[in-house]
Formats: C-alpha cells, structure tokens, sequence
C-alpha cells in the first residue's frame, strides 16, 4: 500500500491527513494512506531515512522542517533549490505523475509547493503589488521567492533582523524594521505565531486597528491567533486568505506530483475545513 505522511514538529493540530486522506478517497486510491508523523528536528534526518526504506511514497513537511528537508534530497527541484527549502518529498521508487513532477531515482527528490500554494490563492496576480512578508524560515522563502517572481515590491521583516537581512541578500526584497502597516497592498504572515494561540498583536509588528481597505492579508498559519488576525483585517474591509487554503493549494499540488492525478479541490477543501 503506497503511503504518505506530513512530517512536523508539532503536528497533531494538522489537517493535511483528513484532507489528503479524502482526497486520495474521491481519486479512487483506495490503497493509499496518509498519516501525521511527529519528529524532533534532531531525529528528523533519520527518520525521513527510515521512511524511504519503508515502503513510502512522499510525504509533505512542515515547520521546523522545510530547510532540513531540501539538504537531505538527492534530487531538489529548481524551485526548491532557490528557494532554499522544501515542503514536498518523493520517495525512490515511487510512481510520480506526468506532470513534471520530480524524479527520485531511487533516492529522494524534493519539491516546493508553498510558493505555488500560496500564488494559486491570490484573486489576482501581485505585478507591481507593495508586499510585507513576516517571517524568516521555509514558509517565508517560499512567499518572497514567488512574489518577488511575480513582480512584486517586498518588504521582509523578522524579529530578528539579520536573518530578514540574509533572506533578502539570498532572493530579492528589502528587510524593514518598522513596516507601515497601511501602506501595503499584500501582507503575508508566515511565522508560526497562531499557531499556539498566541496574539498576534503582540508578536508581530501589526496594530488591529492597522488594516484599510483593499488591502489583502494573508495567515499561512492556522490557529487561534489566526482568527484574531483576519478576523481584524476583515473587520477593516480588507480581503482575507486563511491557512487552510493555503493548506488546500499547496496540498493539491504535492498530491498531483505523487499520483498525477487532479486534485479534487473541492473535496480538499470540506476536509480541511471540517
């Protein structure tokens, strides 16, 4: 039975396995499981080992994971390369679909799907857009190589602003300490703050009374603090994508690469949100 998993620490809040897993249902792979596997970013290594000897297909990853995950495949994609983190494994021997997938060649392969996740859930293209990402890991190189890609203007800020520096030296943008708030059209937040409830208010350089309309915000995360987030742009008349379709777009695109089958988007969506 071909199986996949989501890989992270933690993971127990994921919903990648209902979502997936009723995906791979209306595709008709019946075969195929899906299942959430928690590993400490120092076992990390072994384990992705471990599962490649064990009969799996793929497997998506999640924070703290996406970088360690690119050093350890023999065969990263373009986009992850320069991105400089992956999201996305594919297991040798596994059947990869037509669709220019990667090619594990009986080792591991790694893809990147945060960045077309996160393009396929904008209303629009973000050409010319003045863009705000916070954050500094996997998820942030993902959302500034494909906006800067795009044509976008992108500020970067991090709490600690020597790796927004770094991260802007490696792909484009500019590190800001102090961005204002209102003057952007597209705020991207991928830190984990949210993710354990925390406010968000309090952790990021963003006042709830700070949004305007017309801008779009944008939460990779999902979790309280999400809510709280969104919740306040919304609230200001600000256009809102949550995690959870970043989730099913990112999601989607990992599962074309290991069937090479469409994704059924829809059905991907109910289960996440379920």
């Amino acid at each position: 039975m071909p199986r996949l998993a989501v890989i992270g620490f933690p993971v127990a809040h994921s919903r990648s396995p209902a979502m997936q897993s009723a995906a791979l249902a209306a595709l008709g792979l019946d075969d195929w499981s899906y299942e959430a596997i928690e590993v400490a970013p120092a076992d990390f290594a072994a384990r992705v080992g471990e599962m490649a000897a064990a009969g799996f297909a793929g497997a998506n990853v999640t924070i703290p994971h996406k970088e360690a995950a690119l050093a350890l495949a023999g065969v990263p994609s373009d986009a992850a390369r320069e991105i400089g983190a992956a999201n996305t494994l594919v297991f040798g021997g596994a059947e990869i679909g037509p669709d220019g997938g990667p090619d594990a060649e009986g080792g591991i392969a790694a893809e990147n799907t945060d960045a077309g996740g996160l393009l396929a859930a904008l209303p629009s293209t973000p050409l010319d857009a003045r863009a705000l990402v916070l954050g500094a890991g996997g998820a942030a190189r993902a959302a500034i190589w494909a906006l800067v890609g795009e044509g976008a203007r992108v500020d970067v800020w991090n709490r600690t602003a020597a790796r927004a520096e770094a991260l802007c030296a490696d792909l484009g943008g500019k590190a800001v300490a102090a961005p204002a708030q209102a003057e952007y059209d597209l705020i991207v937040n991928t830190t984990s703050v949210g993710l354990g409830g925390e406010d968000p208010f309090e952790e990021l350089p963003l006042d709830a009374a700070g949004f305007v309309p017309g801008q779009l915000v944008v939460d990779m995360v999902y979790g309280e603090g999400s809510a709280a987030l969104l919740g306040a742009a919304g609230a200001a008349g600000a256009t809102v994508i949550d995690g959870l379709e970043i989730l099913v777009q990112q999601g989607a695109l990992s599962l074309r690469i290991w069937t090479g089958l469409e994704p059924p988007l829809d059905v991907m969506r109910t289960a996440a949100r379920g």
